[in-house]
């Protein structure tokens, strides 16, 4: 295991030949293992749900990496460890050399619901997700350049609809977007200069804006929040959309970036295909600056503050076409012509040690704070919170505890035209979300973390009857 850990280290230092963006930090990542972790930077596991930062660079001791094997939805931070099948008979070492990067793996969440619903049920869902990088460097001299493509899988039984939580917030992140096999990523990066880098293809904004990682097992914990308060038109993982993304590094570890987005609902549908050229009803635009801080003093954290507008047209969720409460007049809804909103998220260490960028061990915070557009946003603002420790038990490998609380907000103006139509019981408000889970790695290529979720008024409901779920999240890498 020792041999194929070193092949996999190497194989990735052959691709990785520049320094990871600053704002990649994931402080909540398990470290790596002490063999991994004593390798130099430019050793650490390759990585196939974020974007390589291949070509000149910053130095090496401001690299940021992790090598968890979290592999999960949303998550383009984690990079994965020596598989379960090892070197595949040092065939990834071969393809290293040459500047081919594969990797394979599975996760699965699983989950109970011993309070609320209506009625107990144990269901599993899970991604299988392929992916290449490759740096064409080495493959056809282009210096600064790489190439990503992924292909995800995603199967199983969604609890949150099936046990009838009726939460905002799904209690497996993993479940959605269609149970069925999409090209999730297809493309091009080229690094211009020491500063200036592009990046054109099939992505989302997720992997490169308000990027957060998935170790929590609840939606309100998961990758990129303005994802989870207006998907329709912010598609994560793993919906793949038109892009193009600039991104500039300035003095000091801050940066700039701004990129383009194609908003096309025929993303969502739920069969296999490559990419769609007709059917785009806008386009997406976010903005972000963030400043990070790496090395080796125990301070590893990033923060960023960001916004976006879509330019697809969007319902007003109270005003009809004659700005009259829809629910009174069951008018057509007011037509706005433009979808926007702000965001900030943070992630600091506060104890401990680092390492190459890196949090090893002690106690760590992070805040993700979403406003989006109230004129047509059902849910208009997120809130999470959590802390993330690293060593709590001794000789427990890469051991993490997480533990993360949120608020999902029902937007006031649609809850005012609940409370005008009279054949409506219930008026929405917030949902309050909080889950603790505990991560160990028993092996390298298999992560376990049970997790426990406590939902109170599920779905915005003051009435509705708190939801508790009993969860296993895992990932294998092969």
């Amino acid at each position: 295991m020792r041999k194929d850990r070193v092949a996999a280290a190497v194989l990735a230092g052959m691709l990785w030949t520049g320094s990871a963006h600053a704002q990649q930090v994931d402080v909540g990542a398990s470290p790596p293992p002490p063999e991994t972790a004593q390798q130099p930077p430019e050793t650490s596991s390759a990585d196939t749900q974020r974007q390589p930062n291949t070509g000149a660079g910053r130095s090496p001791r401001n690299r940021q990496r992790d090598t968890s094997p979290s592999a999960l939805t949303a998550d383009t931070q984690n990079a994965p460890p020596p598989g379960l099948i090892g070197d595949w008979q040092e065939i990834r070492t071969r393809l290293g050399r040459r500047g081919i990067g594969l990797t394979a793996r599975y996760a699965s969440e699983s989950g109970y619901n011993f309070a609320g619903g209506t009625r107990k049920l144990f269901r599993e869902t899970g991604q299988f997700d392929v992916g290449t990088l490759l740096d064409l460097e080495k493959l056809i001299g282009l210096g600064g350049g790489a190439f990503q493509a992924t292909v995800t899988w995603r199967r199983g039984y969604d609890l949150t609809q099936d046990a009838g939580l009726g939460t905002l917030q799904q209690v497996q992140e993993v479940y959605g977007r269609g149970q069925t096999v999409r090209v999730t990523q297809l493309w091009y990066e080229q690094k211009i200069g020491p500063a200036v880098e592009i990046k054109l293809g099939r992505t989302n904004p997720g992997e490169d804006f308000a990027v957060f990682s998935c170790h929590f097992m609840n939606l309100s914990f998961c990758g990129a929040q303005p994802g989870n308060l207006n998907g329709s038109y912010w598609q994560n993982w793993p919906i793949g959309q038109w892009g193009a993304r600039v991104r500039v590094d300035l003095p000091r570890d801050f940066y700039v970036q701004t990129a383009a987005y194609e908003i096309n609902p025929r993303n969502l549908e739920n069969h296999f295909f490559i990419a769609h050229f007709k059917g785009a009803t806008g386009v997406l635009v976010p903005v972000e600056g963030g400043w990070s801080r790496g090395g080796d003093d125990g301070h590893v954290g990033s923060y960023k503050i960001g916004g976006w507008i879509a330019t697809e047209h969007g319902d007003d969720v109270f005003l009809d076409v004659n700005r009259r409460p829809i629910a009174i007049t069951g008018m057509d809804p007011l037509r706005r012509d433009s979808r926007y909103g702000v965001y900030f998220t943070m992630q600091q260490q506060l104890t401990g040690e680092s390492k190459d960028g890196k949090a090893m061990n002690g106690l760590s915070m992070f805040a993700n704070v979403t406003q989006a557009d109230r004129r047509t946003s059902v849910t208009d603002n997120q809130v999470a919170l959590g802390l993330f420790y690293k060593g709590l038990v001794p000789h427990v490998p890469g051991d993490v505890l997480g533990v993360g609380v949120a608020r999902t907000n029902v937007n006031g103006r649609v809850a005012a035209g609940q409370r005008l139509d009279p054949a409506r019981p219930t008026v929405q408000g917030a949902e309050y979300a909080a889950e603790v889970y505990y991560s160990i790695h028993p092996a390298d290529w298999l992560e376990m973390r049970p997790n426990l979720q406590y939902i109170h008024h599920p779905g915005g409901v003051a009435a509705a009857d708190d939801v508790a779920v009993l969860g296993m999240k895992a990932a294998i890498t092969l």
